[in-house]
């Protein structure tokens, strides 16, 4: 894997596709910076070479508009707050007007330039807007891993016009090592916990790693699918009824290639999906008509304890309940407690997909499991088996 370490940056300008699509309140202010943080390491390495930098990013669905809302403008401060440098600004990402804001740059400093995605050919991966481009930097450097599934202009087209001077950055590297310490070199035992509303939504990656694990915990609204599958009452949980067949084919493969599957023995219903409605903890195969599981309950967070903390590799993608709703949000802290924990017995845990990564922010799991991935779909493709355009382009010679 080429990285940013295999170059030196010195007299150097990098054109860096990073992923600063970050949420913005109604003043314009930055609201989230961890994906500029993100970022950082990489910029500073190519700075401390001696090399300048050239930021593109997207922010938003503009849908090939300028649209002022939209602007990068409104994140240059933060952006440069966070790095320590100012960072200057054009408002174009190619022409003539761009191309004179990348000559003019010098050594050690930082341009930013406006969404790509006021240009429509960006989301069509036009070949000619990805020429233009390539003409603003020396040596590309793919840093964004939430765009990585893509295969637009600046993700993966641009890649062609650098065959021999295009990289990864820092953090995209180490998503690429964390996927891969869960789905090809992770110390056994392996455990995946998924959770989620639907079996649907989860199916393929399902598949995908069921030869990589040896403990599948499910958890979440998709419990209800595998449970009534297998003749169980789930009252008026959710359930797919369409997938019924699909879980037990899950169930199925899973024992004859020896996955222990964990499924919810006992959970936190209601009588109305609310936070204020009646609750009682009831066996999940026997929950009355009228009321539904929205959490995991009691003995089966026992079950998920024992297994997670023998685990030595983990990787949690949904949460366990409607974490949302404070009422129902136990079992998915529990869950990271149990993480938390076996991550301070030596584990490697990875968390990824939307949900998961939004629980693990919210009740400060941050920083204490391995690692949280950056990017939600393009995750969940990696899990699928997929290969994504954005790291394929890089690894082409």
């Amino acid at each position: 894997m080429i990285t940013v370490d295999d170059f030196n940056f010195k007299n150097k300008k990098a054109l860096i596709r990073v992923d600063f699509n970050v949420p913005l309140d109604g003043d314009f202010n930055v609201t989230d910076s961890n994906r500029i943080e993100a970022a950082k390491p990489t910029i500073i390495k190519i700075l401390e070479d001696g090399g300048s930098v050239v930021l593109m990013s997207h922010l938003g669905r503009p849908k090939g508009e300028r649209n002022s809302a939209l602007s990068l403008s409104h994140i240059c401060d933060k952006v440069s707050e966070v790095i320590g440098v100012e960072v200057k600004f054009v408002d174009d990402c190619v022409g003539e007007k761009a191309e004179r804001a990348v000559a003019e740059l010098e050594n050690g400093e930082v341009l930013l330039l406006e969404n790509l995605r006021f240009y429509a050919e960006e989301e069509k991966g036009d070949a000619a807007f990805a020429e233009r481009l390539s003409h603003l930097g020396d040596i590309f450097v793919n840093d964004a891993f939430g765009t990585a599934h893509r295969a637009h202009a600046s993700t993966t087209i641009v890649a062609g016009f650098f065959p021999d001077k295009k990289c990864f950055g820092y953090l995209l590297a180490k998503e690429i090592k964390a996927i891969d310490k869960v789905m090809k070199t992770g110390e056994k035992p392996v455990t995946a916990i998924l959770g989620g509303a639907k079996v649907s939504s989860k199916i393929t990656i399902i598949e995908n790693i069921l030869s990589k694990i040896n403990h599948l915990i499910i958890g979440g609204g998709m419990t209800y699918t595998f449970i009534k599958a297998q003749g169980g009452k789930v009252g008026n949980s959710i359930c797919e009824d369409d997938k019924m067949d699909l879980a037990l084919s899950i169930l199925k493969k899973a024992k004859e290639m020896g996955v222990q599957v964990h499924l919810p023995v006992d959970v936190i219903a209601a009588d109305a999906f609310s936070n204020d409605a009646n609750t009682k903890i009831v066996a999940v195969d026997n929950i009355p008509d009228g009321w539904q599981g929205l959490d995991a309950g009691p003995r089966t967070l026992e079950i998920f304890k024992e297994v997670i903390l023998a685990s030595k590799t983990i990787l949690w993608n949904g949460p366990v309940g409607v974490f949302e709703m404070e009422s129902f949000a136990k079992g998915t802290i529990s869950v990271g407690n149990f993480i938390e924990e076996a991550t301070r017995n030596g584990a490697f845990s990875l968390v990824g997909g939307g949900d998961s990564v939004a629980a693990v922010k919210q009740f400060g799991f941050e920083d204490k499991v391995s690692y949280v991935s950056t990017g939600g779909g393009a995750m969940l493709e990696s899990l699928e088996g997929k290969s994504l355009p954005g790291i394929a382009a890089i690894l082409e010679a």
